[in-house]
């Protein structure tokens, strides 16, 4: 296990995983917002993005974590595992509301962009990732499910966790290749 892709919805806890995972196995984590996203909210076009993904997937080892269809196919192909965490929504959006309270109240900036979050974006907006989660949970449960049925991602090993204790146990049997 040596290229780890973390998917799941927004706020499942990608972002976290990946990182505790990268530093456990000495890693780089990758974290595709920070590919994607650029200074104002402006988002990196596809070709910019794919280019910055080709680059950062083409090291030996590394755990990414982002659900960019753009990309999908530059990531899952290098990768040889797949964590998929698929919680109830309930949960993640009482993750995604923790987060970004937190975001807002300490004014984070996210990327090292000078991006920000805003109680108006995410609370009174269509632009809201609570809107996001909402509306893209079911539709990443039933692709997801589908795309690893193709034999292009058969050399996967996935991991498909349903609790935040199943990806816990997975984290705590991670052990660096010597």
């Amino acid at each position: 296990m040596t290229r780890i892709i973390i998917v799941g919805t927004s706020g499942a806890g990608k972002s976290v995983l990946g990182e505790q995972a990268a530093q456990k196995l000495g890693v780089p984590f990758l974290e595709l917002d920070a590919y994607f996203w650029q200074p104002n909210w402006v988002q990196a076009s596809p070709d910019v993005f794919r280019q910055r993904v080709t680059e950062a997937v083409i090291a030996e080892a590394w755990t990414a974590g982002g659900n960019y269809s753009v990309a999908r196919d530059l990531i899952w192909k290098r990768a040889d595992t797949l964590v998929w965490l698929d919680y109830p929504l309930l949960l993640t959006l009482w993750r995604l509301f923790r987060r970004t309270v937190k975001r807002i109240v300490t004014q984070e900036d996210l990327w090292h962009t000078g991006n920000r979050e805003s109680w108006r974006t995410q609370f009174l907006s269509r632009n809201s990732l609570f809107l996001w989660a909402i509306g893209s949970h079911g539709r990443y449960r039933r692709q997801y499910a589908e795309l690893l049925k193709s034999p292009e991602y058969s050399h996967l090993d996935v991991h498909r966790f349903s609790k935040p204790s199943e990806a816990s146990l997975w984290l705590n049997h991670l052990s660096k290749k010597e």
